[in-house]
């Protein structure tokens, strides 16, 4: 079985973000990079089922040459192997643009599986895996939290609201949308991480694949939420005080 799990790599949470000059980015001088969360739960997922039932994990990545750390750390953790597209304008591509990029160096692989994150940590735009699986012509599925392989295909749990879960089988090949939290994420160890210098990374050119840049979004400016503060005072009975805060409480702060 040959998995396929694509990668992102993003700011850390904590690292402290400021808005670069030209109001469409951040400042990435002295920011510390990570491997987006959900494709982190992504490639556990690949790995999990490769120790189940055997087969191949490639991690594939696309960005500068800095996300090679990140592709490391994948294979230290167990991929086989990885596929980086070297690609220093991403940030000029919509999520169509790299969904495009990927799915051309993904044909070639023919894999059975493809794993990506839920969303990115940055952008959030939550497309690419479905985009993806609209250019191969695969099934798909999103808010997934475990994979089983079946005779027939795969089993998979999908994640609904208010704590509702559902499970469908598809046909393989197909592409799956991986939500965080449905395993525990393993550690690189040392062993892993003296193997990942001698597994194989393939390098592609953005320009060798030809997938078309043109965006069908464009990114005006990017702005940090404003801090706001601000105090109600509730008149009324007791009664009618507690009945206009839960009121508030559900439909304001949606925290009921």
């Amino acid at each position: 079985m040959k998995i396929i799990v694509a990668i992102k790599q993003v700011p850390e949470r904590e690292a402290p973000v400021r808005i670069d000059a030209g109001g469409k980015w951040i400042e990435e001088a002295n920011i510390q990079w990570a491997m987006n969360e959900s494709d982190a739960y992504a490639l556990e997922e690949a790995l999990q089922l490769k120790e189940k039932h055997s087969g191949e994990v490639v991690v594939l990545s696309a960005g500068p040459e800095r996300a090679g750390t990140t592709i490391r750390e994948a294979l230290a953790k167990g991929a086989d192997r990885a596929i980086h597209i070297a690609c220093d304008d991403l940030g000029d591509r919509d999520a169509l643009g790299v969904a495009r990029l990927l799915a051309a160096a993904i044909k070639p692989e023919n894999p059975d599986l493809l794993l990506t994150g839920l969303q990115s940590d940055d952008l959030g735009y939550g497309q690419t895996g479905v985009i993806l699986a609209e250019l191969l012509g695969l099934p798909h599925a999103s808010l997934i939290l475990h994979v089983e392989k079946t005779d027939a295909g795969l089993t998979v749990k999908r994640e609904l609201e208010e704590g509702w879960f559902q499970n469908i089988e598809l046909p393989i090949p197909a592409v799956l949308s991986m939500q965080s939290g449905g395993s525990k994420l393993r550690y690189a160890t040392l062993m892993g991480i003296k193997r990942a210098r001698t597994k194989e990374v393939r390098t592609l050119s953005a320009a060798e694949l030809a997938a078309p840049v043109a965006s069908s979004v464009r990114l005006e400016r990017i702005a940090l939420p404003q801090k706001q503060k601000s105090t109600q005072i509730l008149s009324g009975t007791a009664k009618e005080t507690a009945a206009a805060l839960v009121e508030k409480l559900k439909f304001e702060a949606r925290i009921l």
